[in-house]
């Protein structure tokens, strides 16, 4: 595959991260959520249709967890100059982590394109019994 580009104009932000501890549904080994929420847009003078993401999680104690897959929440948007795609998940954490995105796609003119979410950090906060809680 050749190598894909970074389009000027195509940008990828974390909009919110909300924090949640515990419950029934998060596995006992890994009791921290984090909820994300993105936005990409494009901003380039290219149609660009998103394939795919990876994700790569630093953790605390200095493992990594690299996260690869086709399409982005089931979907490959499709995104004229100007349109945006938001859409939200999440990771479970055992604690404190950095997470790291991208995603990668083609435009009108068959380039591979990929853009780079910026790191951000999602931190345990010191009251685990606290809730779900924007971080």
């Amino acid at each position: 595959m050749p190598a894909s580009i970074a389009l000027p104009g195509l940008t990828a932000h974390l909009d919110k991260l909300v924090y949640h501890h515990g419950g029934k549904s998060l596995p006992p080994d890994k009791p921290h959520a984090f909820v994300y929420f993105i936005t990409i847009h494009n901003g380039s003078e290219h149609t660009v249709t998103l394939l795919g993401r990876k994700w790569v999680v630093a953790h605390a104690d200095g493992s990594h967890l690299v996260v690869e897959g086709d399409k982005i929440v089931g979907e490959t948007p499709r995104l004229a100059p100007g349109e945006q795609f938001s859409y939200n998940s999440y990771h479970v954490t055992a604690g404190s982590a950095r997470s790291q995105g991208s995603f990668h796609g083609v435009d009108e003119l068959g380039r591979f394109v990929h853009v780079v979410l910026p790191a951000f950090d999602m931190v345990v906060p010191p009251r685990e019994d606290a809730g779900p809680c924007e971080i």
